[in-house]
């Protein structure tokens, strides 16, 4: 058995460490902040309590697994609620659509009902491809190590996936194959952004992401969506993992072409048989390994091409119910007039979207008030990343914030929702706070974006060139959210699992 460094206590390093623990492995994590869990958390504010990360689970039964695997059941540490309406969709010219949880039927009815015939009959097209891409990409694209395209290559089934996966098409130009219902182009639209990326670019197969969130459902975990690290971090202790947190890792050292330890900010050297990085992955071929060897010459070109996600402008909104106003769904998404606007915003000028997709979330959770009475509110809108070297926007600007959260509460009051005369807690949250809070360069929710059909092999793969390293979380294989963040944690404990020391 090994000796095991962790740098990160992100879901992806928390989930890796607890695997390996369980494993029989000496696992220790180093952790820069003074909380686990990466973005993945749940803040109180006052009386109020805040998702500031992640607002749903998808595919649960990937922590299933996870906490089965490393002992007592997701069942007996946290509460799954399933959210209906998953969605409620709302749109400038005043229609709607409500998305039943777990129910292509009913959905399907209440698109009828919103948008006529034409666009059930559309949308079920759509999911019946979806799942078709999903059933061919699951297994070599996103459960497995993705090594290169030559070993798909060797795949029997090859020119049949690659008729179903079409990826020499874009998210944009699939979906408007099926329909001419601008409103489902929407929404389809935005699973792009749950990548961080721009439809216009990103590959065709990322429609799968609305048959998993059809099929598997959206999940609320009771008390917030941070009690889900929360669970991991004690499961991990449990295991035997090691915690060290308020602990930067300044260096990654190795010899011979092998990682051998971890220098910390502190000077102290820890030495590891195996060092795993829950860290950006720039960040990991850059600064924390700086000498230029040929072995990660690739690796960094490949990052250089990438294009780094979206990042998010956020509010944390305290509110009192009113009687004059009906009380939002757990998930809302109010949909600008034109959609490319923010997409032309974010990736091309680079400067924050004047009528940008607000989505509210608004969880039905006594466990996340104080009291009786009150709204726990979650608003993000889509930003460009932070940056201060004019490529992109300085989000250190307190004034502009404030006068852009005026904005945006000023965009969702003209949607006929009360905000103002019941707001008792408002926290403004950019760009340039959460590259802070973790880390994130340019606050960048996702890493690397998915736009381009080579997206996926920019991507940092699990197992570096350099032998005894490997990138688990959001910013590699297979990409970020928290279901891929624990299926990489996945491949790389089994890649440990497999390597004779």
């Amino acid at each position: 058995m090994s000796s095991i460094v962790v740098i990160g206590a992100g879901m992806g390093g928390m989930c890796v460490a607890a695997r390996l623990a369980k494993a029989g492995h000496s696992v220790t994590v180093y952790e820069a902040s003074g909380q686990v869990g990466g973005k993945c958390r749940t803040e109180w504010i006052g009386k109020y309590a805040f998702d500031t990360g992640p607002s749903l689970l998808t595919l649960p039964a990937v922590y299933k697994d996870f906490f089965l695997k490393t002992g007592k059941p997701l069942e007996e540490v946290l509460t799954l609620e399933s959210v209906n309406p998953s969605f409620d969709y709302r749109f400038a010219d005043g229609s709607a659509v409500e998305f039943t949880n777990l129910s292509r039927y009913d959905t399907l009815e209440a698109i009828e009902k919103s948008f006529g015939t034409q666009a059930k009959d559309d949308w079920r097209s759509i999911m019946r491809r979806a799942e078709k891409m999903w059933d061919v990409s699951r297994e070599p694209f996103i459960e497995s190590e993705l090594t290169s395209p030559i070993g798909l290559l060797k795949r029997a089934s090859l020119f049949k996936d690659l008729f179903t996966i079409a990826p020499w098409k874009s998210l944009r130009t699939l979906v408007r194959e099926y329909t001419r219902d601008y409103r489902l182009q929407y929404i389809i639209d935005r699973y792009a952004t749950y990548s961080g990326s721009d439809p216009r670019k990103a590959p065709a197969v990322l429609s799968s992401i609305a048959y998993v969130e059809e099929a598997f459902g959206a999940w609320h975990v009771k008390g917030g969506i941070g009690q889900l690290a929360t669970a991991v971090h004690a499961r991990a202790i449990e295991c035997g993992v090691v915690f060290h947190i308020n602990s930067p890792v300044a260096q990654i050292t190795h010899s011979a072409k092998m990682a051998n330890g971890i220098v910390l900010e502190s000077g102290e050297f820890i030495a590891a048989d195996i060092v795993v990085v829950n860290a950006d992955a720039s960040q990991v071929y850059t600064s924390l390994l700086t000498e230029d060897l040929p072995i990660l010459r690739k690796p960094r070109k490949a990052l250089a091409q990438s294009e780094p996600s979206l990042a998010g402008f956020s509010l944390l909104l305290g509110l009192r119910t009113s009687p004059q106003q009906a009380r939002l769904k757990h998930h809302t998404v109010l949909f600008p007039e034109n959609y490319d606007d923010e997409f032309d915003s974010i990736f091309t000028q680079k400067k924050p979207v004047q009528d940008p997709t607000i989505y509210i979330c608004n969880p039905n959770d006594p466990a996340m008030v104080r009291a009786d009475g009150h709204e726990s509110w979650s608003v993000l809108v889509n930003a460009p990343p932070h940056c201060v070297d004019g490529n992109g926007w300085n989000w250190n600007d307190e004034s502009f914030a404030r006068e852009y959260a005026n904005h945006i509460i000023s965009l969702i009051e003209s949607r006929g929702i009360e905000v103002r005369d019941r707001l008792e807690v408002l926290e403004i949250r950019t760009p340039a706070d959460l590259q802070v809070q973790v880390r994130a360069p340019g606050g960048s929710i996702y890493g690397t974006s998915s736009n381009g059909a080579r997206s996926a092999f920019l991507r940092a793969r699990n197992r570096s060139p350099l032998k005894g390293l490997y990138c688990v979380g959001g910013s590699a294989h297979p990409g970020g959210g928290l279901p891929l963040v624990a299926i990489s944690a996945e491949i790389v404990a089994n890649a440990i699992g497999r390597k004779q020391i």
